[in-house]
């Protein structure tokens, strides 16, 4: 029995080189194709699907008129790339997206030519754009075009706007094309508009307005002056696109970006014009189209675990303990109901933070900046100084977006403002863009602020109640991503003692002393070590500042070794513990200290206890470093 393919166009494209050698009245069937396909593959997977789904012509249509990879095609953000990489030579790895050793959910430098920029943040691509066409510029301009796709929410950020103030102050050819997927920013698309954009970019206009330009430069300034508004004027009349006019870019739109009748030519017309500047084509798309279950669902199935493509239901695992983020947000809600003063802001992760929760009983206390972590990080410290108590709740990699602020705006002025932070450590498929591996070394330098890192969601009540208390300076707590460990959450959270780490087992000639979720693989190392003859101490420290110095000493006196685990970076909580130990001359007396941190490299995606065992913070490396620190053999160690 022969099986007919469902993609049989598809099947004939290899490299976007292939595609080019389609006629263009087989490309609305290709982009059919490339929708069943993307969906298809991320049924097996998981991953983000909505934002690719409403791109699928827009990346046909790209590769189609433009010649990559020799002109430069930046995605921003890069989910929005799942359709980009089946068209250049990874189709036969795209059911390996976000799986231990296949592809990288976002676009990556090392893993294609046709990904001439990482984008696993957002809002860089109209920057990195500019710097390609300058460079391509001083090399002699071989390259004729750089194409910045920005979208699912990336012009929210001010770097973008940053980017095009100075790209608008050059004369750079660059095209950012703006997938505007969620609201229109202009009048409604459709037949006119279509045409109407159609006729803006084409020759006729494009000579038309360059002759005139030549026109006006030979009449007084200020007559040159006035034709200029009034072109542009008349055409923000039309189009909508003053705003980006006003910016210096020349304003094409808003066109349906899923009519391949309206972004063909537009596009064609673009690449081929000999315009004096960056140009901005306004598609307008719908996340998530042509696949039933994600256009009606609340997030257009932004990001989903695997699913059945006939009912769009999700293979989602029973959890077995609430995850940290909703522990966070229904404490915060807590604390919320006794003090008027609490509010929560977030930067476009209200679901991810856990302050949908909060945003659903308070409404008019909870805040989404949109992708702005550093004016969120500020706007929060204006509340604090108005006597309010911030939660700036951002994932850990994200906050460092907004380092600039949290030093200047919040720990130099000393504010109040309270940083939770989601997603510290490592977060699995998302890979080394997401993890969240450096918020303890660059917060731990700063002064006078008080870190604090649960060991489970039970510490993650006390600590967001801790934080809440604390008003005499800045504040942040770091949590993981996933479902906490199981233990019985209280009802009420307690206020820690500021400073103060817990001993949770006694032992021996070893003391592990743990910051943060590791405590678990402590406790097991330790169950491990004392079959082996060799009872260690386990030790919850709680906060990596201010230091529990009393407990270190304790640790430091009464045993052969010290080791000091984390999920963070070097020069993170070891290197304090250190630090201190050395001014306090705890290390002149013979203890042995050994600090477990992430490895000095990037984390490439897979599973979180994968990733762990690869970086060497699980219960097996801790009881082999244990053992080394004393010199004993592993295998020979009584067991």
């Amino acid at each position: 029995m022969t099986t007919i393919s469902k993609t049989p166009l598809l099947d004939t494209i290899t490299i976007p080189a292939d595609l080019r050698a389609l006629e263009q009245s087989q490309l609305r069937q290709l982009a059919d194709e490339l929708r069943t396909e993307t969906i298809d593959a991320v049924s097996v997977t998981g991953g983000h699907l909505g934002a690719g789904l409403g791109v699928v012509e827009l990346t046909v249509a790209i590769h189609y008129l433009f010649d990559t990879p020799n002109d430069r095609l930046i995605w921003d953000v890069g989910h929005q790339c799942y359709p980009h990489k089946i068209l250049t030579g990874r189709r036969d790895r795209i059911r390996t997206i976000r799986q231990g050793g296949g592809l990288s959910g976002f676009t990556k430098r090392s893993e294609s030519e046709y990904d001439p920029f990482g984008a696993g943040h957002s809002s860089t691509s109209i920057s990195a754009g500019l710097g390609m066409a300058v460079a391509n510029q001083l090399a002699g301009g071989d390259r004729k075009n750089v194409i910045a796709v920005i979208g699912d929410g990336a012009m929210s950020a001010g770097m973008a706007y940053e980017a095009m103030n100075n790209a608008a102050a050059t004369d750079q050819r660059l095209i950012v094309i703006l997938n505007d997927n969620d609201m229109s920013i202009a009048p409604p698309v459709g037949s006119m508009s279509g045409y109407l954009s159609r006729l803006i970019s084409g020759k006729s206009y494009q000579g038309l307005r360059n002759a005139a330009k030549g026109i006006t430069k030979h009449l007084p300034r200020p007559i040159e002056e006035a034709a200029r508004k009034i072109e542009e004027y008349t055409r923000g009349l039309v189009t909508g696109g003053t705003l980006f006019e006003e910016m210096g870019f020349f304003y094409v739109g808003p066109i349906d970006g899923h009519n391949l009748d309206h972004l063909l030519p537009v596009l064609k017309n673009v690449r081929d014009a000999k315009l004096d500047g960056p140009v901005l084509i306004h598609a307008v798309t719908q996340k998530g189209k042509g696949y039933a279950p994600a256009e009606n669902a609340a997030d257009k199935y932004h990001g989903v675990a695997k699913f059945d493509v006939v009912t769009g239901k999700q293979a989602k695992a029973t959890p077995n303990a609430p995850a940290y983020t909703k522990v966070y947000g229904e404490t915060l809600v807590k604390l919320a109901q006794k003090d008027e003063k609490v509010t929560a802001i977030t930067a476009a992760m209200p679901s991810g933070t856990g302050i949908n929760i909060f945003a659903d009983a308070f409404p008019d206390r909870s805040f989404d900046v949109g992708i702005a972590e550093q004016h969120a990080v500020t706007f929060a410290a204006g509340m604090a100084c108005e006597g309010y108590k911030p939660f700036c709740t951002i994932y850990s990699t994200f906050l460092q977006r907004g380092y600039d602020q949290l030093v200047h705006d919040v720990v130099v002025q000393n504010l109040p403002v309270r940083f939770a932070m989601d997603r510290a450590g490592l977060v699995g498929a998302d890979g080394a863009t997401h993890a969240g591996a450096y918020d303890i070394a660059f917060l731990g330098c700063l002064p006078n602020i008080v870190l604090m890192a649960p060991a489970d969601e039970a510490e993650l009540v006390h600590m967001t109640t801790t934080a809440w208390a604390i008003d005499d300076r800045p504040s942040a707590f770091r949590y993981p991503r996933g479902e906490g460990v199981g233990v019985e959450i209280p009802a009420e959270g307690q206020v820690l003692e500021i400073g103060k780490g817990r001993i949770l087992r006694e032992g021996g000639k070893i003391a592990i002393l743990s910051y943060g979720t590791r405590l678990a693989e402590s406790l097991l190392a330790a169950e491990d070590l004392a079959a082996r003859g060799l009872p260690a101490t386990v030790a919850d420290a709680r906060f990596a500042k201010p230091l529990d110095h009393a407990l270190i000493a304790d640790l430091a006196r009464n045993h052969e070794v010290l080791i000091t685990i984390e999920e963070g970076s070097i020069c993170g909580f070891g290197a304090l513990v250190l630090q201190h130990m050395a001014g306090a001359g705890l290390l002149d007396h013979g203890v042995k200290i050994r600090t477990m941190t992430l490895p000095d490299r990037l984390m490439d995606h897979d599973k979180p206890e994968k990733q762990y065992a690869d970086a060497g913070l699980d219960a097996k490396a801790i009881v082999k470093t244990a053992l080394d620190a004393l010199g004993l053999d592993a295998a020979k160690a009584r067991a």
